[in-house]
């Protein structure tokens, strides 16, 4: 059967892939369309599974708050690569994800995955097409949904890479805006001291214990040296404890104290954090193909 323009131009406006492609499926298919797609479909599937061990360290944040302001979700979602994650398809995807979090509130992200878009596809179809249409492994790494008490929720993305979620008590907006801000540049852990982890706490200690032992001063001497810079560990791991970066001289619960606020909670996303990327050298990798042509 012929295969004619008009039959890759619809082929494509379905598929969203290439020109070749679709032209190379339609006569596989003996102009069949439906036939076609089908098996790019299909194709597809195995094209995400074959690049689903590559490395995903680039990609996107985003951050969703419902329109009563009671729900929020902030995401992120991995490519290969900052040019594909800079790519209107690859952004479409990122807040498709976001709204679906935020609509279902799923517990988990194989509970995500399995949610519906859009009624046709569920969100791990829509990746695997993504990942055939665009030739990178794409990944949903993380969310996390809040839901407010008291509070109000408020938001910062410093451009798509890093992201950050709070709830506060009694904050005007700058407030708020301020206080993300801050989170995203300085990396508290958590808000107070209260909530650090038992396991992190005790970590740091045992590593100053043994430093101050090598020191061969007395016990007693170095117990209170110890918890001296237990102290200092606190108040640069904690979001109250911090220097507030517009004003350096206070302290982020001192600044909050004197607006009579509260951070109740905060999530903050980092795009590729704990990722460990393959280090490629430009010149062995040139070489690499050279050879292999």
């Amino acid at each position: 059967m012929q295969i004619t323009a008009a039959m890759v131009k619809e082929l494509r406006e379905r598929t969203g892939s290439g020109m070749m492609e679709c032209k190379k499926a339609l006569q596989e298919a003996d102009g069949d369309i439906d036939v076609a797609i089908e098996n790019m479909r299909k194709s597809g599937l195995a094209k995400a599974d074959k690049k689903a061990g590559r490395v995903a360290a680039e990609g996107r944040i985003a951050i969703n708050i419902s329109d009563d302001g009671k729900t929020a979700v902030i995401v992120e979602v991995n490519c290969e690569t900052d040019f594909v994650s800079g790519g209107d398809d690859f952004m479409a995807f990122v807040n498709e994800v976001a709204a679906t979090a935020l609509e279902n509130r799923p517990e988990s992200i194989e509970a995500l995955l399995e949610l519906s878009i859009d009624g046709s596809q569920s969100v791990e179809e829509r990746r695997k097409a993504m990942v055939s249409k665009i030739g990178e492994n794409i990944q949903v790494r993380r969310f996390e949904i809040m839901n407010a008490g008291a509070g109000s929720f408020g938001s910062y993305l410093h451009g798509t890479r890093i992201g950050v979620l709070l709830e506060m008590e009694n904050g005007k907006e700058e407030l708020i805006k301020d206080v993300a801000m801050h989170i995203a540049a300085s990396k508290p852990t958590c808000v107070t001291e209260d909530q650090v982890p038992a396991e992190l706490l005790d970590k740091e200690r045992e590593i100053l214990i043994a430093q101050a032992q090598d020191s061969g001063k007395p016990q007693d001497i170095i117990e209170k040296m110890v918890e001296g810079r237990i102290r200092k560990y606190l108040a640069e791991i904690t979001l109250v404890g911090q220097p507030f970066v517009k004003d350096p001289d206070k302290t982020v619960g001192a600044l909050l104290k004197d607006m009579g606020a509260r951070v109740t909670g905060f999530v903050r996303y980092e795009v590729g954090e704990g990722i460990e990327k393959k280090q490629e050298n430009f010149a062995d990798e040139v070489m690499a193909q050279v050879n292999a042509s």
